[in-house]
């Protein structure tokens, strides 16, 4: 049984979305009190020391240094920021990593725990409606934090340094507890009334900071992002700066959740149908239909539907090395305040044969099962 009512459920799912998604200055005090409460449930001493870093990116660099990685870091190229892990690290020992200790040990046994007591057909459903509501959208922002990483190397290395220093970064990723980043299953374990035990210290640090490497003597942790920024569904998303970026400048570029370059939009300046069609690069392209306009491109290039009936028109683009862009034009039966009826570019599966079809994907029903009694 849920120790919490579905209300109660609601409120603590959106506590825990704002701090995934939180931004600004870590609460450096209540971070570093949250993480020695965590080292004291898991039976070890305080960390001697607490190193703060401006950014996961920075963090993972500290932590591959550790691990003994740093001269083969600065070979491929990233011996500045080497050298500030050093700087930051001061030279002090900080013993083996007790990641097992703090965080997966005792993670394992309450998720354990809480599944047995909700048993096989509750589980599935408490998740969904907790940890679940949150797990795409947070699990989606992680893995390109850990890409962005991975991907820090460039200039002159070669391509197997490349590859190694990737591999090296992205490890390092794996030994952080996620802070912040955790927060789906913590919106899980505290409606289950599973807080104020073994994770209760975990659950503090991820209200205060980002990520954070446990060791024996000394703790790294992270700033979370002084900005971020995400489109309704929740995609990483903005046309002029960086959707994610942390204080040391370490950021994340997106379009609908789409990787872009840094200076991408800047130079769709004068954007026409034919450089459009000539981009080699899909996703690039699919950003760039984006922001020309389908129904301009449709104009443009001279597209005719595929096919009609009283729900719409359906459109298909087909693009070089990419599967085609499919659409359904519909227009909405309820006006606007100056009397005129806006027309749509709903975006539907290439598979689409009908408008039909694709007006009834949008609802998530199939075609021979749209039948409404008011067009909205």
């Amino acid at each position: 049984m849920l120790t919490a009512t579905a209300r109660e459920a609601h409120y603590v799912v959106g506590d825990w979305q704002s701090v995934a998604f939180g931004t600004g200055p870590a609460d450096r005090d209540r971070a570093e009190a949250g993480v020695a409460a965590a080292y004291a449930a898991a039976g070890l001493d305080a960390p001697e020391r607490y190193v703060w870093v401006p950014s996961p990116a920075r963090g993972a660099v500290a932590a591959a240094v550790l691990a003994g990685h740093g001269d083969a870091l600065a070979a491929a190229g990233l011996g500045e920021l080497v050298d500030q892990a050093r700087a930051d690290l001061g030279g002090v020992l900080a013993g083996t990593s007790v990641l097992a200790e703090v965080r997966t040990r005792p993670w394992e046994a309450e998720r354990t725990a809480a599944c047995s007591e909700q048993g096989p057909e509750q589980w599935p459903q408490v998740w969904a409606e907790t940890g679940g509501l949150l797990w795409n959208q947070v699990q989606a922002l992680v893995a390109r934090v850990r890409g962005a990483i991975g991907d820090l190397v460039e200039g002159d290395a070669t391509d197997a340094q490349v590859e190694a220093t990737a591999s090296l970064l992205r490890g390092a990723t794996l030994d952080a507890v996620l802070g912040q980043h955790d927060a789906p299953w913590l919106a899980l374990f505290e409606t289950l009334g599973r807080l104020d035990g073994p994770l209760a210290g975990l659950a503090e640090a991820a209200r205060a900071t980002g990520w954070w490497w446990p060791y024996e003597r000394l703790v790294i942790l992270s700033e979370r992002p002084g900005e971020l920024h995400r489109d309704e569904p929740g995609r990483l998303h903005r046309g002029d700066g960086p959707a994610l970026a942390y204080p040391d400048g370490f950021a994340l570029h997106a379009w609908r959740g789409m990787p872009i370059p840094p200076d991408f939009v800047d130079t769709l300046t004068g954007l026409t149908a034919s450089r459009i069609s000539s981009e080699e690069n899909a996703e690039l392209r699919r950003v760039m239909l984006e922001i020309f306009g389908y129904d301009r491109y449709l104009a443009e290039t001279g597209a005719r539907p595929v096919h009609r009936d009283e729900t719409g028109v359906l459109w298909s683009i087909d693009l070089p090395g990419d599967e085609p862009v499919v659409m359904v034009e519909v227009v909405n039966s309820t006006p606007e305040p100056d009397g005129t009826h806006r027309t749509y570019y709903l975006r539907v599966p290439p598979s689409t044969r009908t408008a039909r079809a694709g007006v009834a994907w949008t609802f998530g029903v199939d075609e021979a099962d749209y039948h409404p009694e008011k067009q909205t």
